[in-house]
């Protein structure tokens, strides 16, 4: 019997040895590595930086019957340094943290800058109204509520069940 992932000669070396991009993914991060490694690691940031972490916020979100509300954590970034636009069906919200830390002591000084800036965009489903957008930004969360179009909120309409057999 004829093995199905085979067909086309490539489903056997695929199953065999998985993905093939994989082995160069691996050898590009262990250089990346490597790079990184000697470094050194910046104040409030974290050496390696990958999906999520560092400073790529990530957001929650909850729809309602009314409206989305997106929520990003963004810790030691100021309200001034975040840009918040909506255009095109799209949100954007990008910003700055900008870190500095000195120490003195009898025999030295040390003072340490650190910089670094995001953007993350998501688009928005045709239902959000671009013209009633709302946010807040307090203890480092931002809360961003967008009302849905008032042509798409409809009330929950509720279903009666009826007994008896099923009418195909």
């Amino acid at each position: 019997m004829a093995d199905e992932g085979s067909s086309n000669g490539r489903g056997a070396a695929t199953a065999r040895y998985g993905d093939p991009f994989q082995s160069f993914r691996s050898e590009m991060d262990r250089l990346f590595e490597n790079f990184l490694s000697g470094v050194p690691q910046l104040v409030g940031f974290p050496q390696r930086a990958s999906a999520g972490h560092g400073l790529t916020p990530s957001f929650d979100v909850k729809e309602t019957d009314k409206d989305f509300v997106v929520k990003a954590d963004l810790p030691g970034i100021d309200e001034k340094d975040l840009q918040l636009t909506v255009h095109d069906g799209q949100l954007r919200i990008s910003g700055e943290k900008k870190s500095e830390t000195s120490e003195e002591h009898e025999n030295y000084y040390v003072k340490e800058r650190s910089f670094g800036s995001f953007t993350r965009t998501v688009r928005l489903p045709d239902t959000v109204d671009e013209d009633k957008v709302e946010a807040t930004f307090d203890k480092g969360v931002l809360k961003v509520t967008l009302t849905k179009k008032d042509d798409h909120i409809k009330p929950q309409k509720k279903i009666e069940i009826k007994s008896g057999p099923a009418s195909a």
